[in-house]
C-alpha cells in the first residue's frame, strides 16, 4: 500500500507552554476511497530537530503493515540524513558526524531507524514558505499540535 505522510514540528511559546508536532497519513483503500489519519502531541519547548523527529517516527508507527511511504516535511536537517546519507556516516563511525563530534538526539535516530525498517520510505523536503501545498499541509499540522488539547501520551521531554 502506497501511503503520504505530511509531518512538522513546532517548538512555540514560552520554555513551559506548548509545543507540538503533527502527522497526518493518507492512503487510498482497495475501493478508491481515501482515507485521513491525523495524530498530533504537545510537550514543553524543545528543539525543532526533536520535533521534527518525533513527527516523522509517530508517523511512521502508526503504519500497522509494511507501506511505500512518501514522508513530506519541512526539515533539512530530516531529509539529508536520509537522502544524503549521512545516517550512514552517523552509523560507520559510532554516532559521531564527519567532525567526530557526537551526533544530538540518538535516542530518537534509533527509534525512527526501527520505525523506517518496515517500511520503503521516500523522505521529501518541502522547501520554504512560499504557498507550496505541501508545505502549508506540513505548517498546519504543526500549529493544530502546538494548539491542541488532543495529545498523546507517547511523548519524550
Amino acid at each position: 500500500m502506497k501511503v503520504t505522510i505530511y509531518t512538522d514540528g513546532a517548538a512555540r511559546g514560552n520554555p513551559d507552554g506548548p509545543g507540538g508536532y503533527g502527522t497526518v497519513l493518507q492512503y487510498i483503500d482497495q475501493s478508491g476511497t481515501l482515507h485521513e489519519r491525523e495524530y498530533s502531541a504537545g510537550y514543553k519547548k524543545t528543539t525543532n530537530n526533536r520535533m521534527e523527529l518525533m513527527a516523522a517516527i509517530i508517523g511512521l508507527e502508526a503504519l500497522n503493515r509494511p507501506c511505500e511511504v512518501d514522508l513530506y516535511s519541512d526539515s533539512q536537517y530530516l531529509v539529508k540524513a536520509f537522502n544524503d546519507h549521512w545516517i550512514d556516516g552517523w552509523l560507520k563511525n559510532n554516532w559521531k558526524n564527519s567532525q567526530k563530534k557526537a551526533v544530538k538526539n540518538v535516542d530518537l535516530w534509533k527509534r525512527l531507524l526501527d520505525a523506517k525498517a518496515q517500511h520503503q520510505v521516500h523522505f521529501i523536503w518541502v522547501k520554504g514558505h512560499a504557498g507550496h501545498p505541501e508545505n502549508e499541509r506540513c505548517d498546519k499540522l504543526a500549529t493544530t499540535a502546538a494548539d491542541g488539547t488532543n495529545l498523546l501520551d507517547d511523548v519524550y521531554e
